[in-house]
């Protein structure tokens, strides 16, 4: 069976600004694959060339073996069905309460029953604990809460492939904890892949199965690997720097 994600040879650019080149990795069926690197590598990017909002200047993408990239952007919706995307802040529509939210896609997209639509939102919500959160507005809770609703809505439509855009960014440590057994139980009872795009090491250690480090001064991949190993033995030192908090670590052996 082919990957579920694979990237050949993908170059992102701004005109004459390359952003990052060469990018070649796969990501398999339920694993957490997180994005990573410093900011203004392209993390954000590279997720945004994934979901199709971005054409790349050179290279492709493949969903199950199939080119995403060579497909016309008219006729991309078979793919981009299989998506759920949580994006940085949450882009949770502010006049809409959380149930509003989580229904549009089920009746825009979907053509649920209403009675229906009732029910898988109560679903989707207790999935994320919001159960009874329904008629909220996002302005009434939290941004840790915020954070769980949107990825409520990103999996409306029950996704193959989660993305989430720095779900952990602006949350203290105990909600961003939260989040992240969120993302491992949501993997585990929904077998989802999720791709994360994040520079928080403690989320990238605690959940992330592999991960890509965007070197901004080769402007290329720098590093694909465990993050753990990666941390004790890449023989890279931007990426053993990156992966210890700044300090300098002992080259690896």
């Amino acid at each position: 069976m082919p990957a579920r994600i694979t990237i050949k040879n993908l170059t992102m650019a701004y005109g004459s600004l390359v952003v990052m080149r060469d990018l070649n990795f796969e990501i398999q069926d339920k694993e957490i694959f997180a994005i990573m690197g410093g900011s203004g590598c392209g993390k954000s990017t590279l997720l945004r060339h994934l979901i199709g909002l971005q054409e790349p200047t050179q290279g492709s993408i493949l969903y199950d073996g199939r080119d995403f990239t060579a497909t016309d952007p008219a006729q991309r919706g078979p793919f981009i069905q299989r998506f759920g995307v949580m994006y940085q802040s949450g882009a949770l529509w502010s006049s809409l309460t959380l149930g509003e939210n989580i229904s549009m896609p089920l009746e825009e997209i979907a053509h649920i029953p209403a009675k229906t639509v009732r029910d898988l939102v109560s679903y989707k919500l207790s999935l994320v604990g919001l159960a009874g959160y329904e008629d909220y507005y996002p302005a009434e809770i939290s941004g840790g809460m915020q954070k769980r609703a949107g990825i409520a809505r990103a999996m409306a439509l029950d996704p193959d492939i989660l993305f989430l855009d720095e779900p952990g960014a602006g949350l203290d440590p105990l909600s961003s904890r939260r989040l992240d057994d969120l993302i491992l139980r949501l993997r585990d009872s929904q077998g989802s892949t999720i791709v994360i795009v994040t520079h928080e090491l403690s989320s990238i250690f605690n959940i992330a199965d592999k991960v890509i480090f965007l070197d901004t001064a080769t402007h290329t991949q720098g590093a694909l690997g465990n993050p753990a190993d990666l941390r004790d033995h890449s023989d890279n030192p931007a990426v053993r720097l990156f992966l210890n908090r700044g300090e300098h670590p002992t080259p690896p052996p």
